[in-house]
């Protein structure tokens, strides 16, 4: 293997082309700020669905450490 083929990169096709397209562009262009902006705004999605299950799981916790009500015969 030469050192050449070591240090190769390899990129999904999609992700090759955005690649090439930022090379082309500069980087500079509206494209590549929407880019940007959906990538953040896919990162709060998944944060608030971990954020959502942490929270169920927690509820879940707590209602187990709750003891049971017993049904008491009163005479």
């Amino acid at each position: 293997m030469t050192r050449e083929k070591e240090n190769e990169v390899v990129l999904c096709p999609i992700g090759r082309i955005f690649s090439d397209l930022e090379k082309i562009m500069g980087g500079k262009s509206k494209f590549f700020k929407h880019l940007t902006n959906s990538r953040v705004e896919f990162l709060k999605a998944i944060r608030s669905l971990v954020d959502e299950r942490i929270d169920d799981l927690e509820k879940r916790e707590s209602a187990k450490g709750r003891k049971k009500m017993t049904k008491v015969r009163v005479e």
